[in-house]
């Protein structure tokens, strides 16, 4: 199986897993939903532990790869409360933004050069997110407004960042350190599993003003997105394992369009044309950008 067929799959099923976590977010609240979602990775990602190519990692390795898993943790449920409030042909989109980011602060913190491709990417990612945000009726700095002043939007902006920061630390555990894919799913999900755990118990209260529910339908959804998610991170890790990472996040990318156009149609969601064009523009700019 090659690099593109493994980071195909994984834009597949990410998308996938997208749909699942919006329609299961009409019954349970962000914390609830990444708590239980946690503990079900953690049981299917027990067979990693004893696969061939499991390797107990060093102190160093488990340390960064504990934060960079905190970092993480927080990334997804900030981007679960994003698409809770959020329609998700609106949410989804701003996460290609990510190698805008990565671009920008590359060049602003460790003096990395952006060549004219990549400063075309960059405005591609802006243009975008304005026709995203654009409605009939808001003047031109609208979009802009409410983009820095919605609450939900905070939290994509916030994501992003910590994103930013955790995928430099998987090149720096993949390569440097040398943590195999299997090591690195056996202990992401331990380390998920128990960040999750701690912020479930610390916002128990504030989270059970939200009605939800959780019942055999929502239990047997979250199954199926644990399944998901095992995959496209699996399938991820193993395709970078055979080619340069900037090649499989660009593949990875086509599973915002797909969650877009797919998820618009489901959900019933409002201007799908004008965002499946704006989405189209993003990931046109995210694929100049890490493009090697």
């Amino acid at each position: 199986m090659t690099w593109f067929i493994l980071a195909l799959s994984s834009a597949i099923l990410s998308a996938a897993a997208s749909l699942g976590e919006k329609k299961i977010l009409f019954k349970l609240n962000p914390i609830q939903f990444s708590f239980l979602l946690s503990l079900f990775t953690l049981l299917f990602s027990i067979p990693f532990f004893f696969s061939g190519t499991f390797v107990q990692p060093d102190t160093t390795s488990l340390t960064i790869l504990f934060f960079k898993t905190l970092l993480s943790s927080f990334a997804f449920l900030f981007v679960m409360y994003s698409i809770k409030n959020l329609e998700i042909s609106e949410a989804l989109p701003l996460l290609v933004l990510t190698p805008g980011f990565v671009a920008v602060f590359a060049f602003i913190f460790i003096g990395e050069s952006l060549t004219y491709q990549e400063i075309f990417g960059v405005v591609l990612l802006l243009v975008g997110t304005y026709v995203l945000e654009t409605e009939s009726g808001r003047s031109f700095f609208g979009p802009f407004k409410i983009f820095f002043q919605s609450k939900n939007y905070r939290f994509v902006i916030t994501a992003l960042l910590l994103f930013t920061v955790t995928s430099i630390l998987d090149k720096v555990l993949v390569g440097k350190y040398k943590v195999t894919p299997h090591t690195f799913m056996a202990f992401q999900h331990v380390f998920m599993a128990v960040i999750f755990l701690i912020t479930f118990l610390f916002l128990k209260k504030s989270s059970q003003s939200e009605k939800t529910s959780v019942n055999k339908s929502a239990i047997l959804l979250i199954i199926l997105i644990a399944v998901i998610t095992i995959g496209y991170r699996y399938t991820q890790i193993e395709a970078v394992k055979i080619a340069p990472v900037a090649l499989v996040l660009s593949v990875k990318r086509i599973s915002v369009f797909f969650a877009t156009l797919i998820g618009g149609k489901i959900f019933n969601e409002k201007n799908l044309l004008k965002k499946a064009i704006a989405t189209a523009i993003m990931v046109a700019g995210a694929l100049l950008i890490l493009d090697e």
